[in-house]
C-alpha cells in the first residue's frame, strides 16, 4: 500500500476521533460545573463563564480555520489544532481558580476551533464527490457516540474519583490523534492569499456577540432588551461584513458560494430546520424534571434513545437517498421531525416510559438521516477554490444554529408562562407544538432543491452513465 493510499485509509478515523473529542467535550462538562465550584470555591451560577468563554472562542475563529489550512497545510493545522485542545484540557485539570479555568478554556476552544473543521475539510478534499457521503456518514458516528457518553462518564468521574478526570481524559486520545495525524493526514495547500485582517473581526466579533445575544436569552441574566441590542449589534456587524466582502479581492469567506444553489439551500436548510432539533435537548429533560417530577439522572438518560436512534440510521441514509433522492428525503423527513417534536404535547406524568422512549428513537434516526443529506448536500458542489470557505460557513451554522434553537424555544416557553394558560406542563406541551409546527415549515426551503441535485454524491446507474458520457 502506497503513502498516499494509506492516508486516504487513515484520514476517516483521524476525523472521526477529532470529531469524538469535541462532542464529548460538550457534555461532559456540564454535569461536573457544581462539582468544579466547589472545588474553585464558586457558586455554580458563577460557572457558566467556563462554558461560555469555550463558545465564543469556537464561534470567534472557526472562520479562519480555512484560511490557515489552505496556508499552511491541513496536516499543520490539524496537528496545532490537537496539541492545542490537548494542551487546553492539561491546563484545565491544574486549574486553581475560575479565572486561569476561563483562560485555558479558551486556549482549548483556540484548537476545537480549528480541529473539526479542518478535518472535514481534508476530507473535501481527499475524496471525490460520490465518495465523501459515506465518508462524511462514518465521521459523525463517533460524535453521536459522545453525547451518550458525556454525561454517564461525567456523572461517573465526578462521582468515583475527581472533576479534574473529565479534563485529562483528552490527553491520551489527543496524543494519539497527533500520532496519527503525523503518519497518515494528507497535507493540502492552496496558492497563498492574503489575510483579511478586516473582514475577519467583522464577522469573527459579529459571531461573538450573536452567540452571546443568544446565550443571554436563553440564560435570562440580564433584561431582554440588552440581550436584544447584543444580539442586533451582531446582525449589523454580520451586514458590514457583507459590504466589505463585495469589495475586497480576496475576502475571508467569499460571497460567490452563495451563487452556489445547493449550497444556499443547505445553509438556509440548516438553520431554518435546526430551531426544532435543536429545542428537544433543552425542552424534553427540562419538562421531565421540572413538568413530571423526574430526576435529573433520569431526564438524562431519557436522552440516549435519541442518539441511539441517530446511530442506527447511519447504515440506512446511503440508501434512503438513492431511493428517494435529496430533495423527497429533506422535505418528507423534516415534515416528520416537524409531528415527531409536535406529538410530545401528547406526553404526560402518568404515561409508560416506553411511550416516552420510543418517539425519542425514532427521532434520532430522522434527524440523523436529516443532519447528513443537509451537511453533504451543502458541500456537493463546492471546488477546491471554495471548500475552505463553504467548509467554514457551514462550521459556524451548526454552532449558532444549536444556540438559536435553545434561545427561540426559551423564549417561546417564556411567552406561555407570562400568559398564565394552563399549568407548567401545559406550557411545554404549546412550546413543542409551536416548535414542530416551525421545524414542518422549515421543509420549504428544502423544496428550493432540484430532483438531480445530489446525483453526484450518491451514485446510481443514472448519475454512472451522465458520468460515462460526460468523460
Amino acid at each position: 500500500m502506497t503513502k498516499s493510499a494509506r492516508s486516504m485509509a487513515g484520514l476517516p478515523w483521524i476525523a472521526a476521533m477529532a470529531f469524538f473529542m469535541q462532542a464529548l467535550d460538550a457534555t461532559i462538562l456540564n454535569t461536573a460545573l457544581p462539582a468544579i465550584a466547589h472545588s474553585l470555591d464558586r457558586s455554580p451560577l458563577a460557572m457558566q463563564s467556563a462554558v461560555i468563554s469555550y463558545t465564543l472562542t469556537v464561534a470567534m475563529l472557526i472562520p479562519v480555520s480555512g484560511w490557515l489550512a489552505d496556508r499552511f497545510g491541513t496536516r499543520r493545522v490539524f496537528i496545532l489544532a490537537v496539541s492545542l485542545f490537548t494542551l487546553g484540557s492539561l491546563l484545565c485539570a491544574l486549574s486553581p481558580t475560575l479565572s486561569v479555568l476561563v483562560t485555558s478554556r479558551v486556549i482549548q476552544g483556540i484548537g476545537g476551533a480549528m480541529m473539526m473543521p479542518v478535518a472535514r475539510l481534508a476530507l473535501l478534499r481527499a475524496y471525490p464527490r460520490s465518495e465523501l457521503l459515506p465518508v462524511l456518514n462514518f465521521v459523525t458516528m463517533p460524535g453521536l457516540v459522545g453525547p451518550i457518553m458525556g454525561p454517564l462518564l461525567g456523572g461517573w468521574l465526578v462521582t468515583y474519583a475527581t472533576w479534574h478526570w473529565i479534563f485529562l481524559i483528552n490527553i491520551p486520545i489527543g496524543l494519539l490523534g497527533i500520532f496519527y495525524a503525523r503518519k497518515y493526514m494528507p497535507d493540502f495547500t492552496i496558492p497563498k492569499r492574503r489575510f483579511d485582517l478586516i473582514g475577519f473581526m467583522l464577522f469573527g466579533l459579529s459571531l461573538v456577540l450573536v452567540s452571546t445575544g443568544l446565550e443571554l436569552f436563553g440564560e435570562r441574566v440580564l433584561a431582554s432588551y440588552i440581550s436584544l441590542g447584543i444580539l442586533l449589534s451582531g446582525v449589523v456587524m454580520l451586514f458590514g461584513y457583507i459590504a466589505h466582502a463585495r469589495r475586497h479581492p480576496q475576502p475571508l469567506i467569499g460571497l460567490d458560494l452563495f451563487k452556489t444553489r445547493t449550497f444556499s439551500v443547505g445553509i438556509a436548510g440548516n438553520v431554518a430546520s435546526r430551531l426544532g432539533t435543536g429545542c428537544v435537548p433543552f425542552l424534553m429533560p427540562l419538562m421531565l424534571q421540572v413538568g413530571f417530577g423526574y430526576s435529573a439522572i433520569i431526564a438524562g438518560c431519557m436522552m440516549a434513545p435519541t442518539a441511539v436512534g441517530s446511530l442506527m440510521a447511519k447504515s440506512t441514509v446511503t440508501q434512503v437517498l438513492r431511493w428517494f433522492g435529496y430533495r423527497k428525503t429533506l422535505v418528507g423527513i423534516t415534515v416528520i421531525i416537524g409531528v415527531l417534536i409536535a406529538q410530545f404535547a401528547l406526553q404526560s406524568p402518568g404515561m409508560p416510559l416506553w411511550l416516552m422512549i420510543l418517539p425519542l428513537f425514532v427521532l434520532g434516526m430522522a434527524m440523523s438521516t436529516q443532519f447528513t443529506a443537509m451537511n453533504t448536500i451543502s458541500l456537493a458542489d463546492l471546488n477546491d477554490a471554495n471548500a475552505s470557505s463553504g467548509n467554514s460557513v457551514l462550521a459556524v451554522t451548526q454552532q449558532l444554529s444549536i444556540s438559536f434553537g435553545v434561545a427561540i424555544s426559551a423564549a417561546v416557553l417564556r411567552f406561555y408562562e407570562s400568559m398564565s394558560l394552563g399549568t407548567m406542563v401545559d406550557h411545554f406541551h404549546y412550546t413543542f407544538i409551536t416548535m414542530g409546527i416551525v421545524t414542518v415549515a422549515s421543509a420549504f426551503v428544502f423544496m428550493l432543491l432540484r430532483t438531480k441535485d445530489g446525483r453526484n454524491l450518491i451514485g446510481g446507474r443514472e448519475a454512472k452513465k451522465e458520468a460515462k458520457a460526460a468523460g
